[in-house]
């Protein structure tokens, strides 16, 4: 890519401002999924909105986005409104809507940090292997959307060569992985906010087939700042994630994503629909 030409991610954020809070955006074929586009650039698109506001105050630490119906290929209009503004926090509503409906909603919180006590219970795992020893996925009929990032699974992925009757249910739903924008970017809090939903379902990990499926909600923390991610530039981030319950049509899934010295930058959740 060269230095004059857009990245993929920051064309399909790209918002028209009509006034303030007010937006339009449009989906990219580039992150294109099975049915819309990938649920982690509508993400970064909404969370965008709010960054990009000239009332925004600090820095992102919570996302939640509840994709209310598919996206289509036209005119996305947002709206994006600070409801509550206090001393240290902001409390945020984005609406995305489509032909006067709403087809996903988003609230957020953004922060003005402080430097205090700080610590992390998850553990970084210390015997990885190094990325560029790790082969990059390839699968040729893999969605669109994937193809926007280098892909490097340490443990749990599809047996992509096996997919249906032939490979067996797993035990459980854990996947590690290396992962960064392809072609690398800069990483920022919209690229984040991407990348956290960017593990594939858990339930296509724990059966090994494919299965109808969508995601309902998706909530992410943050636990990082804009210093930081500068400093991670277009390195890649590690990416862990395993699937918790799954019953009558639905299952949810974690995961957390961390620099490669080891410092924890997101935690995420979601609720997703299945159909056996």
């Amino acid at each position: 890519m060269s230095q004059t030409e857009q990245h993929p991610l920051d064309a399909a954020i790209a918002l028209t401002e009509l006034a303030p809070g007010k937006y339009t955006g449009k989906t990219h074929p580039g992150y294109a999924n099975a049915v819309g586009p990938f649920g982690g650039v509508t993400a970064a698109l909404l969370l965008n909105a709010a960054l990009q506001h000239p009332q925004r105050l600090g820095e992102p630490i919570s996302q939640t986005v509840h994709f209310a119906a598919p996206v289509s290929d036209e005119l996305i209009d947002i709206d994006a409104q600070p409801v509550r503004t206090n001393r240290s926090t902001q409390h945020w509503l984005i609406l995305a809507r489509q032909n006067e409906q709403t087809v996903a909603m988003c609230t957020a919180v953004f922060a003005l940090r402080r430097e205090t006590w700080s610590a992390t219970d998850l553990q970084f795992p210390t015997d990885l292997p190094a990325p560029e020893t790790v082969a990059a996925m390839q699968w040729e009929h893999r969605p669109e959307f994937t193809r926007r990032y280098d892909l490097r699974y340490i443990s749990g992925i599809v047996a992509l060569d096996k997919i249906g009757s032939e490979a067996a249910e797993r035990d459980d739903a854990e996947s590690s992985l290396w992962v960064r924008d392809q072609p690398p970017r800069p990483l920022d809090f919209a690229a984040l906010a991407s990348i956290c939903d960017v593990f594939f379902p858990r339930v296509f990990i724990r059966r090994q087939r494919w299965t109808p499926m969508g995601t309902v909600t998706l909530t992410s923390y943050f636990h990082t700042d804009s210093k930081t991610l500068s400093e991670i530039g277009t390195d890649y981030v590690l990416g862990r994630a395993r699937g918790n319950g799954y019953w009558n049509g639905f299952f949810d899934q974690s995961a957390d994503v961390w620099s490669a010295n080891g410092q924890l930058l997101a935690t995420t959740h979601q609720m997703v629909y299945f159909k056996d």
